[in-house]
């Protein structure tokens, strides 16, 4: 009769570390198409350096405390990046998507417990501790990679983002220069004007969007939106916004009365971008027939200013991202009309500037008085802030 022995699973991945490899490379090599491209050397890459690691973990005692941070992918970092981490860069690079590098932790997972499941049948004893250390091991390696996976995929996004704005900038200030020109010559017939007042218009528009994709990829990548302030007078930055508003909006009513002068010290081009952006949303959404109200109000501590509109009521379930980036409360007028004419990050880079500015936003919507965003912003220089042109 065989005695059985006990073997500890950190042992057993050392040992049998050629097999698990194989049996995970034979998986890898289903997904397609990255591993159609790779040899067995790139197939490989940090699987052997993340079993070892994990076998080195098992050995290691742990306390609950330690356990319970590990199964939630919160194990102490070390300086360097874990195996995890440049194994998840190793495979951005190479074309896998976040559901296929999954698959390989289930796959590497799989292959060891199905091997030490077979030999242990007959000959060993298997202790079931060393199942749940494997197992947070399995987890945290796996929260590193999908963690460093993401962070790289969202880098390269905002970096793709922020060279597609700035790059489309010269060819666009071309086309407005060219159209500028055009409108203003006196020799030519009124159907070529009307053409180029309409590219003028079309690429002022473009311009917006292409501020506002640098603003929101600015944010994203660490740097925020920066700021200079100045003592300003608000009033007469929200008058200015409003004539230019109803000037590319004769059809509508903007109904703005201010009979005080609003100093502060801010920064009166980007305040002039956040009232635009809302004054804008109100005109996009508001109801074509009602005005919009725009009101300022004033302590000896701040300055704020309503904007009003008497447009559909917004979704309780829906008013907490209305600053969130990227989203579009698209209304639908009829079945074949569905407003969108923006990038959906107007309201997201209002935020920021207010909030560069120390100050705050909010919306309320409710069916008696409609929605109302409403900016409020500081008088005087907050901590952490300076005056670059005292006035």
């Amino acid at each position: 009769m065989l005695t059985k022995t006990t073997i500890r699973l950190s042992d057993f991945i050392v040992t049998n570390m050629e097999p698990i490899l194989q049996e995970w490379e034979d998986f890898a090599r289903t997904i397609e198409p990255p591993a159609l491209t790779m040899d067995d050397i790139a197939l490989r890459d940090h699987a052997k350096l993340m079993l070892t690691a994990i076998a080195d973990d098992l050995k290691t005692p742990q306390t609950s405390l330690e356990q319970a941070e590990k199964s939630k992918g919160k194990a102490p970092r070390g300086k360097q990046d874990s195996a995890a981490e440049t194994h998840a860069e190793a495979r951005l690079l190479s074309g896998y998507n976040v559901d296929q590098l999954v698959s390989e932790y289930r796959a590497l997972r799989s292959s060891v417990l199905h091997l030490w499941a077979s030999q242990a049948k007959d000959t060993q004893v298997t202790d079931m501790e060393d199942v749940m250390r494997f197992n947070e091991a399995i987890d945290q390696a796996l929260a590193e990679s999908v963690a460093r996976y993401a962070a790289m995929v969202k880098q390269s996004e905002n970096m793709f983002l922020a060279i597609l704005g700035h790059d489309l900038r010269n060819p666009l200030g071309t086309v407005v220069t060219g159209s500028t020109f055009l409108m203003r010559a006196n020799d030519i017939p009124s159907k070529y004007v009307l053409a180029a007042t309409r590219m003028f218009n079309s690429g002022q528009r473009m311009n917006k969007l292409i501020a506002d994709l640098i603003d929101f990829t600015r944010t994203h990548l660490g740097a925020g939106i920066p700021v200079k302030l100045k003592r300003m007078n608000l009033t007469e930055v929200c008058m200015n916004v409003v004539d230019e508003l109803r000037t590319s909006h004769p059809e509508r009513i903007i109904d703005f009365n201010s009979f005080s002068r609003e100093d502060l010290y801010g920064d009166d081009n980007r305040l002039a971008q956040v009232l635009s952006n809302l004054i804008g949303n109100a005109l996009q959404y508001g109801a074509p027939c009602e005005p919009i109200g725009v009101r300022m109000s004033s302590t000896e501590q701040d300055v704020s200013v309503a904007v009003n509109n008497k447009g559909p009521v917004i979704a309780a379930n829906k008013i907490g991202s209305v600053f969130d980036p990227l989203v579009r409360l698209a209304i639908k007028q009829n079945a074949n009309d569905v407003r969108e004419t923006s990038l959906g990050i107007g309201m997201f880079i209002a935020r920021e500037i207010v909030t560069a500015h120390k100050g705050s936003i909010s919306v309320e919507s409710n069916e008696a008085e409609g929605t109302t965003f409403r900016l409020t912003l500081p008088r005087r220089l907050q901590p952490g802030l300076r005056a670059d042109d005292l006035q």
